[in-house]
């Protein structure tokens, strides 16, 4: 057997957290964000699925989301919650064995990892079945629900998970007479928490879909691929390399064309995630219009952002701002620093100083300041 690589996706995790905390909760539609007034500007961190019934989705601001869903529960975000309750399932995931082994994990984010057999491991068995194992210890241990999908590297994982979760509508489910769960091409179940994709499979599964329904291409790049005639996944994985690289560039365009087939030689890496710099924002309940203000905003930001930087105990080598301005127009700009520093006012100044590159006659709803930091001794 080749390399195989399974990705654990926590379901609706923020929600699930909350409705654990809350048992009462359970099965009511759930929207956590913000400071959980929808009086309030802040948007949608995450919706239950009796929330999205609703048309709820992430990203949506909090007042449009009361309106599609008034009987919604609406709570604030508890960071520290959800870290505890990541952790909890990260320990979990850490003291699995695979063919004898212990699991690599690669940690993505709070709420999905990757998890490939360790070094010297012994005979794998049937990947599906271990899948849901981890599924089945997950829930027991941390009583959180997850979808995982399993492929032979981790861009086929990561989309597998995606087809673990899938949830059909009453019609389609009718027509597939699956109890619910729409088949795959090869006759697997979507929807039923374990999926499989392999190579041998690729092209069915895949092929017939939209560029961006790929990990790692988003509208934008589907845009450019339209415009040179490729629409399908088949599309990219049948263009060539050299008319890829040309049009979208040396690295980026082979590397297109080499996941439109399917293809990813990384591996599942361990490495505890490095930190490459700090940002803080915040969405302003009224609109900033003078500029002492909107400059004072952006210096307290600043320093908000050194003072994780310098937990760090790297210098900073380039300042960026995010400015939304009104009605939501968001701009970015950024400035990489002659030398690395961590001097206060010399970064404050700097970031003040890509303001002046900010139309200065239009209300600002949003500021944003990021840090970026050198690499650690060794590289990341």
């Amino acid at each position: 057997m080749g390399q195989v690589v399974l990705h654990v996706d926590l379901d609706q995790f923020i929600a699930a957290v909350e409705v654990l905390r809350r048992p009462d909760l359970a099965g009511k539609p759930v929207i956590v964000g913000g400071r959980g007034d929808a009086t309030e500007r802040a948007v949608v961190s995450t919706a239950s699925y009796e929330a999205r019934a609703h048309g709820v989705g992430s990203g949506m601001p909090l007042r449009i989301a009361m309106r599609k869903c008034p009987d919604a529960v609406l709570l604030p975000v508890d960071h520290a919650a959800y870290d505890a309750a990541s952790a909890g399932v990260l320990d979990t995931l850490r003291s699995l064995e695979w063919g004898g082994v212990p699991v690599l994990v690669e940690v993505l984010g709070w709420d999905e990892a990757f998890l490939g057999p360790g070094p010297g491991h012994g005979d794998l068995g049937d990947p599906a079945a271990f899948a849901q194992d981890v599924r089945d210890v997950v829930l027991e241990r941390t009583r959180l629900r997850s979808g995982v999908g399993v492929g032979d590297n981790k861009l086929q994982a990561k989309l597998a998970t995606g087809f673990a979760k899938q949830r059909v509508d009453g019609a389609l489910a009718r027509e597939a007479g699956a109890g619910g769960h729409e088949p795959g091409p090869d006759g697997q179940l979507r929807g039923s928490g374990v999926y499989r994709i392999t190579h041998e499979t690729w092209a069915a599964e895949m092929g017939h879909r939209p560029t961006d329904a790929l990990w790692g291409i988003g509208a934008k790049t589907a845009k450019r691929l339209s415009g040179l005639g490729i629409e399908t996944v088949a599309d990219l994985g049948a263009a060539e390399a050299e008319g890829l690289a040309g049009a979208i560039g040396p690295t980026t365009g082979p590397w297109l064309r080499r996941i439109g087939r399917g293809v990813d030689t990384s591996p599942v890496d361990p490495s505890p995630w490095v930190a490459r710099g700090h940002g803080h924002e915040e969405t302003f309940q009224q609109d900033l219009v003078e500029w002492t203000d909107i400059v004072a905003a952006t210096r307290r930001l600043c320093v908000a952002c050194l003072a994780d930087v310098i937990a760090e105990g790297r210098p900073v080598t380039r300042v960026e701002i995010k400015v939304r301005l009104k009605p939501f127009f968001t701009v970015t700009r950024g400035h990489k620093l002659p030398e690395p520093t961590l001097d206060a006012s010399r970064l404050a100044e700097e970031a003040v100083a890509l303001l002046e590159r900010v139309e200065k006659d239009r209300p600002i709803r949003l500021i944003g300041v990021r840090l970026e930091m050198a690499p650690p001794p060794g590289g990341y």
